[in-house]
């Protein structure tokens, strides 16, 4: 067995998209992974995938926003597979709206899966990476981070995340755990389709509209951001922490 086939990866939101994509590529890279979404069920082609190229996986079920779920998936991921010493909190929603139109439920839902679900879910594992000593957590931001019309609550808890992982950094360090941040640009996913949905637009067109907008010209997939994360969970990462990796296609995010 390899140092990489014992180590053990949580991926949340890990049944499609960048989280599903992230579990792939991790599991290629000799991770057993955990992958969680709010219903096991909706993880079940993620593990197949995985077990069809050989890999280890199990499904998990857990609403990252409830300590109680959160606790019991970290739980049973030790059981079944071993202690988790890789985390990437991937999982999130949107609520958008301009702020005048903005429920408060909106906000604290948003709020509750990014950020409590990040800070419940790293709470829970980082016990594991202490005792072994070695450690990777990555958090998914955005570029909706520096402001985006129509995401007051998603922009702040994205950029809320960017300083939970600088402070994770800064407190886990010295256990031999390095905690950094990927933020996507435009990525073709089912969100950004519900976006397209949302104001009124032919999702071929706005595909080409915004691939037009980013220097290299082609929208971003999530195998983009599954290679970033790669990176960040490897060993050759050891010596970056606290860091901040913009994955937009260009030198604006």
């Amino acid at each position: 067995m390899t140092d990489n086939a014992a180590r053990v990866a949580i991926v949340t939101g890990a049944a499609r998209g960048i989280g599903a994509a992230t579990a792939v590529r991790l599991a290629a890279d000799e991770r057993a992974v955990a992958v969680v979404d709010l219903e096991e069920s909706a993880g079940k082609d993620t593990v197949a995938a995985i077990e069809a190229a050989g890999g280890r996986a199990i499904a998990v079920g857990a609403d990252v926003s409830d300590e109680a779920a959160v606790n019991a998936a970290v739980e049973r991921v030790t059981a079944e597979l071993g202690a988790p010493t890789i985390l990437v909190n991937n999982a999130g929603i949107t609520r958008d709206n301009l702020l005048f139109k903005m429920d408060v439920s909106d906000w604290d839902t948003v709020m509750g899966v990014h950020l409590r679900g990040s800070f419940l879910m790293a709470r829970a594992v980082q016990k594991h990476m202490v005792d072994a000593k070695w450690g990777r957590i990555v958090n998914i931001s955005s570029t909706s981070a520096l402001g985006n019309r129509g995401q007051a609550n998603y922009s702040t808890a994205k950029a809320g995340l960017q300083g939970f992982t600088k402070t994770l950094a800064i407190e886990l360090g010295k256990f031999g755990i390095t905690v950094n941040c990927v933020a996507p640009g435009f990525i073709v996913s089912d969100m950004t389709k519900a976006t397209a949905q949302r104001i009124g637009q032919d999702w071929e067109s706005y595909l080409a509209a915004r691939a037009a907008a980013i220097p290299v010209q082609r929208a971003g997939q999530p195998e983009d951001i599954a290679n970033a994360v790669s990176f960040f969970t490897s060993e050759q990462s050891s010596f970056v922490s606290g860091q901040v990796l913009y994955v937009a296609g260009g030198p604006k995010a």
